[in-house]
């Protein structure tokens, strides 16, 4: 059983079927006892860090979803999701998160400039990844693989060894994946990825 956490930031139901697509049992939960009968575990996220972390905590999935980590059960992180997992953001003042993986979440700089032209931000839109590591999700992902992204905040992880995958947006290179053990994420969206998305989700449930 795959348990999507509902803690009403997400993208809850792209991800149930794109689960359900591959024939996976998958189910969007908003009860926190429901992770401890979980084969994995999914923290999607959309919106701003500070929303996500307080909902998160107020709806009672901290505790139970540490637990599912500490007990080695895979975690997938999506977005924001992924970012919940460092220490602390920077967006909307200081924020801090589960502290599962060193490091934060930071602004993309301004007046980024690319070709003559000054990027936008937030990034969205294709880009392409560059594989750092044999994570489990990217079995099947070839190298420079392009995928779908929508973020003004990125991750500095402080370990490097705990970054997957890296992209480029203007002159920064950030952690678009990251992998520890039973942790996995992405900073980009696989559900939005078609089929890179979609080998990413059968790699995770076939774990």
């Amino acid at each position: 059983m795959i348990n999507i956490i509902d803690y009403e930031m997400g993208n809850l139901r792209s991800v149930e079927k794109a689960f359900e697509k591959l024939g996976f049992d998958a189910r969007v939960s908003d009860k926190p006892e429901d992770i401890a009968t979980a084969d994995k575990v999914v923290l999607p996220g959309v919106g701003a860090f500070r929303d996500c972390i307080n909902n998160l905590r107020e709806g009672g999935f901290v505790e139970p979803l540490l637990a599912h980590v500490e007990a080695g059960k895979p975690l997938l992180g999506i977005c924001v999701g992924m970012q919940m997992m460092f220490d602390e953001s920077e967006e909307f003042g200081r924020h801090a998160g589960l502290g599962l993986i060193p490091g934060k979440v930071v602004r993309f700089p301004s007046g980024m400039v690319e070709g003559g032209e000054r990027l936008k931000v937030p990034h969205m839109g294709w880009n392409n990844i560059s594989l750092k590591k044999d994570s489990p999700i990217f079995s099947g992902v070839k190298d420079d693989s392009f995928v779908y992204f929508v973020h003004s905040y990125y991750c500095a992880a402080e370990n490097v060894e705990d970054v997957a995958a890296t992209c480029t947006y203007g002159d920064v290179e950030f952690c678009a994946s990251l992998w520890r053990d039973n942790i996995m994420a992405t900073q980009f969206h696989p559900e939005k990825s078609q089929d890179i998305g979609l080998q990413i989700f059968k790699n995770f449930g076939e774990l």
